[in-house]
């Protein structure tokens, strides 16, 4: 039990009540995400509020924006999936639409990292852009019911994992390797519906 006791010493496990309050609804959005369940759309909303601020603070700009984008693909998840709950269904897309993805996210990646290395104080920018632009997609994804996008979540949760630890946020960065572990289930549980509904 000790040696426990250590390690989480060790981690000096940093994190306000506002953070706390974050991890919460973060975790809540995706078990509900993974469930197909609307109101994962109203945890968003609450998360990526508080998000924004931890990560304006933190010096993590590309963060906030996504933050940002979060928020409004919040309303509009929950716009899509309520207008559409009868015949929206889980599909997934081609080879060439992911190519097409991977392609244009590192693109973009490297254009935004090189921006904020550049011309601000931004902490790790090229690992928070990979992190905000593939984000982004998946976003996109999930509010469209495409399967793939737990397959791209484990990728950016493990590296939003290894940046928010850099940055101290541990919470944050346990809370990733959670949401790594969900993607996984979410996966097969999507595939799952996918099947039957094939």
């Amino acid at each position: 039990m000790s040696e426990i006791a250590l390690f989480l010493n060790n981690l000096n496990l940093n994190c306000s009540i506002i953070e706390c309050v974050a991890v919460f609804f973060s975790i809540l959005y995706i078990i509900l995400a993974a469930k197909e369940n609307i109101w994962c759309w109203g945890a968003g909303v609450i998360s990526a509020s508080l998000y924004i601020y931890i990560c304006l603070f933190a010096q993590l700009y590309s963060q906030t924006g996504l933050q940002i984008f979060y928020l409004f693909m919040a309303f509009y998840g929950y716009y899509h999936w309520n207008k559409k709950e009868q015949s929206l269904q889980i599909i997934e897309w081609s080879i060439s639409k992911h190519l097409f993805i991977l392609v244009t996210g590192t693109i973009l990646t490297f254009l935004m990292g090189f921006y904020f290395a550049t011309y601000t104080n931004a902490k790790m920018p090229i690992v928070d852009s990979f992190n905000a632009i593939f984000s982004v997609f998946a976003t996109y994804m999930i509010a469209k019911k495409i399967l793939g996008n737990w397959l791209y979540w484990i990728v950016i949760d493990a590296v939003a994992s290894y940046l928010y630890f850099n940055m101290g946020l541990h919470l944050t960065s346990l809370l990733f390797i959670s949401y790594a572990i969900i993607a996984i289930f979410g996966y097969f549980s999507w595939m799952k519906r996918l099947k039957i509904d094939a």
